[in-house]
């Protein structure tokens, strides 16, 4: 048992630094505490008189520390001292205990120190008890349960905490010295079993240890009864199995003495009458939660020990009904929810149990507890996945018979308050049959995704089982049809099979990412391979499914729920030979292609079943191109451009099918593109491409189709998609009621008007009064048609609103969908040359999310849009090889985008455009040109050459021509005002492309001056100096070149540095911080490199510039100048440093003190204001504002937060420097703002004083009980020294 604090903890911050302060002593304890052990043997190894005095003083400490006052210090105490007797066996233990009742004596310690003394003995037993020893020395033992029974008087402090310890005591210890020892003293605990949890939780454990000796006899003795579980003790169990579940409330576990009682229960046969009379018709009664929770609990503890006969009884009982309506009743969020605590318990009696007939007892009876034919156990439970073969057999049989012929007599049903109110006894047998199949279906769906022990025929068991009642219904029995012999008892509604339909699609996608089953070597070779949704012997789930399909179609004593027409047979079995074909192929092409088609084949084939007008003509087109796409015929002959080709019908297939909700269908049609990839032609990519374009959106053969909502509201939980569904993409609805408040439209006023005069038939000066009855009758119903009209054109304003709004998010989802496809194509087919045409259209779909709605759908649109360009296509190592021939379109597409980027207002967009630029420069240097082969390096095997071989190596680029391009881009960025452009859109193209960096080194150089502004003078000589530092650039050019590159480069940054002004700007402070770095480097050069560069005008400005005040009180521009001025030979004069002496009449300087506020900082005094000749002083002696009259003040004046205006003390404003003053009359003091100064110093001293007190005062996490009359003391000493101070330091000023 860990050593723990108890104790009313301080809340608040206190309490966190408690916490935090807890683990870090028992984590520096348990650290520690290793180490002093190991030093102390080693000392006690070399001087063995060392160890005794080491000993000792460590065994002092560590006494000392069990009664710490801090709470977390307590626990590391009694850690160590556990573990330093554990280290030295030869420590006595009757001494140590001596120590500790000594130190911690509970009758002489003070009363406020009680606490603390009580926990000391209690961690002084807890360390005796942890470090092993105290089991064999029987007097020490003694002694410790003698000092827990004395502490268990001290229940303020300690609560139950000693019993608990005696309890563990007592469990391990031998029997004979229970025996021997323990039982004179525990017998009075013993005798009063029946009277506290904690005695009967004593006597339980000690029956169950020791059964040798607490005998029926000696029980008897004891209490009066041989067993512990009787009638006469019913009464008294049900009271204390109360009391206990109320003080464990706040644990939320079971408690152990309910836990041992039942195990007591069992062993003296005697369960039957605890469960019923002790928890059903005892605990039950009780209205308490913690009651009902522990009741709960133990059905769920109780299932590993109950046999089946028990098991039988308990799953039938009133727990097991209190629990379910527990369950249904706490759907809110906002109830504790025990259905997973439950399932829990289920779970671990589940994986523990070996017996097939226990769990199938605990499934069917968790199975039966239904709420109006649901079953209160979710559908989705996953603990199937420990039942035995045997029993998932028995327990899926059990389901499906369920579902044939529900028996609801056998369930334990219930209904809530809520539904007995609501109930309609007409259908109320219905619905509990359909709610009950519902379930079923789900859960025979969940067992091939949960269970672990299946095989590949119960799978198919399964499988075929819900494909039978989602389209077919049996005319009479058919013993050839395993699903057809038994026939429902109540047949099945359309509502019926729509659900089971539902359930059967979410299984075809479960069948579709299902490892391979069995234990064959063949089996074991797939899953090594991760292929999915296959049979051991290689076929695939929906194939047998199809084949299963077929064979009800020829049979005569099953008809389908929807017929097939002529048209729908023949393309049936037309798919079924394609496959077929395919199957023959798959050994002689790419297997995982042919699988690929085959499962679009099936999957479209048997939604044949579902949609059958729409799935003709799909699968029709999709047999043809799949035969266009096997044959070899269609490789070798060329179709008609007219005639859309085999790839451009498959993809607007694939793209109808994304639109559809089956997610199967939608992850099948990626597979597939997947194999159509390369074979994708500029048409078929054109079509995908549409899909993005805003103009293509109102198109009637657009894939995007509004459905429904009718249709989608029966949709499976299996079957949602997992990339979001509508629910989640509902933006919000602030202006759902704006229809409703929107002004009335003109022509609803003239209408108005138009009714109103028709109805008045009298004259314009008579009044509406004398209408008659039937005037106003017939006026009244003139208006309420008009206004229902009116009301029916907002209702239908709103109704487009809302479909356009539901529209609009199809749409965004299904250019996501699509999305996918262009992401598959960038990876899969990186180096086709259709790449290049994806780039303008994915710009200009990141360039329309950015001018979109800031929703979070469309933001996640965007991430996605910017992810795929970033990752699948600028940063993807493969690229297209072959652009010789492209090479004049790929240059154009290069300027196109080159100036989209300086035309943008968005820096954010300008550089998706210019990164694409970039990219196709990585295309074109990357090919090699077939006019001009690359130059080969004299030594092969030299990387360095090889290296610089390719950098010198232009490829397909044409570099002057791409240079104009860049450099009109250049000069745009260091001339424009307000340029998209940025600095490190140029650093990465010459970081990437040094081939670059020659063309356009002398528009820089010449920017330096040129440019227009300050900073762009700053970004020039930036972006040169990173050019100049590239190793690459001296690879293209000669050695005089980069001699003139270097001087002009010097002249151009003096030349700079010569227009500076006598103020230098806050502009121009960045342009000299990066003139002066870029100089730097260049003398660095010049020296470095022993140029021959004429340095006597750059010296001569740098020298005015050092008479510049700015530089010099700047650090960093003055650390950069002299730095520059090094390589000129000109160092930085040391500042002497020159003691002056203050003159007699001159005030000493005050030396500004560390922590505080310098006085122009420090605000005035609030409360308490000083006048001079009526004027408020200031803090430098200086006038404050006048007065106001009475009645003018401003709202901080009538606050009390402007000098003069406290409410407070109002006497103060007639104070001045102590003295009262006189008839507003004038005080002569030669320094009075000086006087005033010090005191309002002297006052925040002692401010800060008080301050810092607190603070401390809250760090020593000491209780407030114990501090009070301390703090009361010390706060009156304070008051009594400060009011002399004042005292004294009025005086003076009196004087003055």
């Amino acid at each position: 048992m860990c050593p723990v604090s108890v104790g009313d903890r301080p809340g608040g911050l206190p309490g966190l630094r408690c916490a935090r302060k807890e683990t870090q002593a028992v984590g520096q304890a348990a650290a520690s505490i290793k180490d002093m052990l190991e030093i102390m043997s080693m000392k006690d190894v070399v001087n063995s008189d060392f160890g005794d005095d080491e000993l000792k003083y460590t065994l002092k400490r560590l006494v000392e520390g069990l009664g710490a006052t801090r709470e977390a210090a307590r626990p590391g105490f009694s850690l160590a001292l556990a573990q330093v007797l554990q280290a030295f066996e030869e420590i006595p233990l009757c001494s140590i205990l001596e120590q500790i009742k000594e130190k911690h004596n509970l009758e002489k310690v003070k009363k406020k120190l009680v606490r603390n003394a009580a926990f000391g003995n209690f961690f002084g037993v807890m360390a005796l008890f942890q470090s092993g020893r105290l089991v064999k020395d029987r007097k020490a033992l003694l002694e410790s349960i003698q000092l827990l029974q004395q502490l268990t008087n001290h229940q303020t402090h300690l609560r139950d905490l000693p019993r608990k310890t005696l309890i563990d005591i007592t469990s391990e210890v031998p029997e004979t010295v229970f025996e021997e020892v323990l039982f004179d003293i525990l017998q009075g605990d013993l005798s009063s079993a029946f009277t506290s949890p904690e005695n009967l939780h004593l006597l339980l454990v000690g029956m169950q240890k020791f059964p040798g000796v607490l005998k029926p006899k000696k029980l008897k003795k004891l209490f009066g009864s041989s067993t512990v579980v009787n009638k006469e003790n019913v009464s008294r169990l049900v009271e204390l199995l109360k009391s206990a579940a109320k003080s464990e409330k706040e644990d939320k576990k079971l408690p152990s003495v309910v836990f041992d009682l039942l195990q007591v229960a069992l062993k003296e046969g005697a369960f039957e009458l605890f469960w019923n009379e002790v928890v059903e018709n005892g605990l039950l009664k009780e209205k308490s939660g913690p009651v009902s929770y522990m009741c709960y609990r133990l059905l769920g503890s109780a299932l590993p020990l109950l046999s089946l006969e028990q098991l039988q009884v308990v799953l039938k009982g009133k727990v097991m009904l209190h629990y379910g309506e527990h369950v249904v009743a706490t759907q809110s969020p906002q109830g504790f929810k025990f259905g997973a605590e439950m399932e829990g318990y289920i779970d671990t009696f589940l994986s523990g149990c070996d017996d097939p007939e226990r769990q199938l007892a605990v499934m069917m009876g968790f199975s039966t507890l239904t709420n109006q034919g649901r079953p209160v156990l979710l559908s989705a439970s996953r603990v199937v996945r420990h039942l035995q073969a045997g029993a998932l057999q028995k327990y899926i049989c059990w389901l499906k018979d369920m579902f044939l012929r529900p028996d609801l007599d056998c369930c334990l049903d219930f209904s809530s308050n809520r539904q007995k109110q609501n109930r309609q006894n007409a259908d109320i047998a219905q619905q509990k049959i359909a709610r009950l199949r519902r379930w079923i279906m789900h859960r025979l769906v969940n067992i091939i995704e949960s269970a672990t022990r299946k095989e590949e025929s119960l799978v198919m068991d399964i499988a075929r089982f819900c494909f039978f009642h989602a389209f077919f219904v049996a005319k009479k029995k058919n013993s050839q049809v395993a699903e057809a012999s038994v026939l429902p008892s109540e047949p099945l509604n359309e509502r019926d099979h729509m659900e089971t339909e539902n359930y059967f699609f979410g299984l075809l996608q479960t069948l579709n990412t299902l490892p391979v089953l069995g234990d064959t070597a063949k089996a074991a070779a797939l899953r090594e391979k991760h292929v999915h949704g296959v049979t051991a012997d290689g076929k695939l789930w929906i194939f047998l499914l199809v084949e299963y399909a077929n064979k009800l179609l020829s049979t005569e004593h099953v008809k389908a729920v929807k017929p097939f027409t002529k048209e729908q047979r023949d393309i049936w079995e037309r798919t079924l030979q394609s496959v077929k074909n395919l199957q023959k192929k798959e050994n002689k092409s790419d297997s995982a292609k042919v699988g690929a088609f085959q499962q679009l084949l099936l999957s479209v084939a048997i939604h044949l079943f579902k949609n059958q007008s729409e799935t003709v003509e799909v699968l029709s087109d999709l047999l043809n191109c799949t035969e266009k796409a096997f044959s070899k015929e269609a490789k070798k002959k060329k179709t008609d451009s007219s005639e859309p080709g085999w790839v451009e019908v498959m993809v607007e297939i694939l793209l109808s099918l994304l639109a559809q909700p089956s997610l199967l269908l939608r992850r099948i049609s990626k597979s597939v593109f997947v194999w159509i990839c390369p074979s994708l032609t500029k048409r078929g990519l054109q079509l995908i491409l549409d899909v993005f374009d805003p103009n293509q959106e109102q198109n009637e053969e657009s894939a995007v189709v509004v459905m429904e909502e009718s249709n989608k509201k029966t949709k499976s939980a299996q079957d949602t998609d997992e990339e979001g569904s509508e629910d989640s993409s509902d933006e919000d609805n602030t202006d759902s009621e704006d229809e409703e408040s929107e002004e009335v439209d003109d022509n609803f006023r003239s209408q108005l008007m138009k009714v109103l005069q028709g109805g008045n038939t009298l004259e314009e000066d008579k009044s509406d009064e004398e209408l008659d009855d039937e005037a106003m009758m017939a006026l009244d119903k003139n208006i309420s048609a008009l206004f229902a009209e009116q009301q029916k054109r907002i209702q239908a304003k709103k109704d487009e609103k809302d479909r356009m709004r539901k529209e609009k998010i199809l749409r965004r989802d299904f250019k996501a969908k699509v999305l996918d496809l262009i992401d598959v194509f960038l990876v899969k087919q990186a180096e086709s040359p259709l790449v290049f045409d994806i780039i303008e259209p994915l710009l200009q779909l990141i360039e329309q999310c950015m001018s979109s709605d800031s929703d979070k759908q469309e933001v996640d649109f965007l991430q996605k849009t910017a992810s795929i360009f970033k990752n699948s296509l600028c940063r993807n190592k493969q690229y297209c090889k072959r652009v010789a021939s492209l090479q004049e379109d790929v240059h154009a597409l290069v300027q196109r985008l080159v100036k989209k980027a300086c035309k943008h207002t968005d820096s954010a967009v300008a550089l998706y455009y210019f990164s694409a630029s970039l990219y196709l420069l990585k295309v074109l240097k990357g090919n090699t040109s077939s006019t001009a082969p690359p130059p080969e390096p004299e030594k092969q095997n030299d990387s360095k050459a090889k290296q610089a071989c390719q950098l010198l190596n232009p490829g397909c680029l044409n570099v002057k021509k791409v240079a104009a391009v860049y450099q009109q881009a250049l000069t745009q960025f260091l001339s424009k005002r307000n340029s998209p452009l940025t600095c490190s859109m140029f650093h990465d193209l010459f970081k990437r492309f040094p081939i670059m960096c020659k063309p356009l080194v002398d528009t820089l150089v010449e920017f330096i001056t040129a440019a227009a502004r300050q900073h762009q003078q700053a970004m020039a000589c930036l972006l040169l100096h990173r050019v100049l530092l590239l190793h690459e650039l001296k690879l293209f050019v000669t050695e005089e070149e980069w001699e003139q590159l270097i001087t002009r480069s010097i002249s151009q940054v003096t030349q700079c540095l010569k227009t500076l002004g006598k103020p230098i700007m806050k502009a121009e402070k960045e342009k000299v911080a990066k003139s002066l770095e870029l100089l730097n480097f260049l003398l660095k050069t010049v020296k470095g490199q022993k140029l021959s560069v004429e340095l006597a005008e750059v010296e001569e400005v740098l020298l005015t510039l050092q008479q510049l005040e700015d530089i010099g009180s700047s650090p960093r521009l003055d650390s950069l100048y002299w730095n520059v001025m090094r390589w000129l030979n000109h160092t930085k004069p040391k500042k002497e440093k020159t003691a002056t002496k203050p003159s007699q009449g001159a005030e000493p300087l005050k030396r500004k003190k560390k922590g505080f506020l310098p006085e122009t900082k420090k605000r005035k005094n609030r409360k308490k204001g000083t006048q001079e000749n009526g004027v408020e002083a200031g803090e430098d002696g200086e006038a404050a504002p006048e007065e106001q009259p009475l009645g003018t003040q401003t709202p901080k004046n009538k606050k009390g937060l402007v000098p003069g205006a406290s409410k407070k003390h109002p006497d103060r404003e007639s104070r001045e420097n102590g003295v009262a003053k006189a008839g507003g009359g004038d005080l002569p003091t030669a320094d009075g703002g000086d006087a005033v100064a010090d005191k309002k110093k002297k006052k925040r001293k002692r401010k800060n004083r008080k301050r810092k007190g607190a603070a401390g005062d809250e760090a020593e996490q000491v209780p407030a009980t114990k501090k009070t009359k301390g703090n009361v003391q010390e706060t009156q000493q304070k008051q009594d020294k400060a009011k002399k101070k004042r005292k004294v330091k009025q005086a003076p000023v009196v004087q003055e």
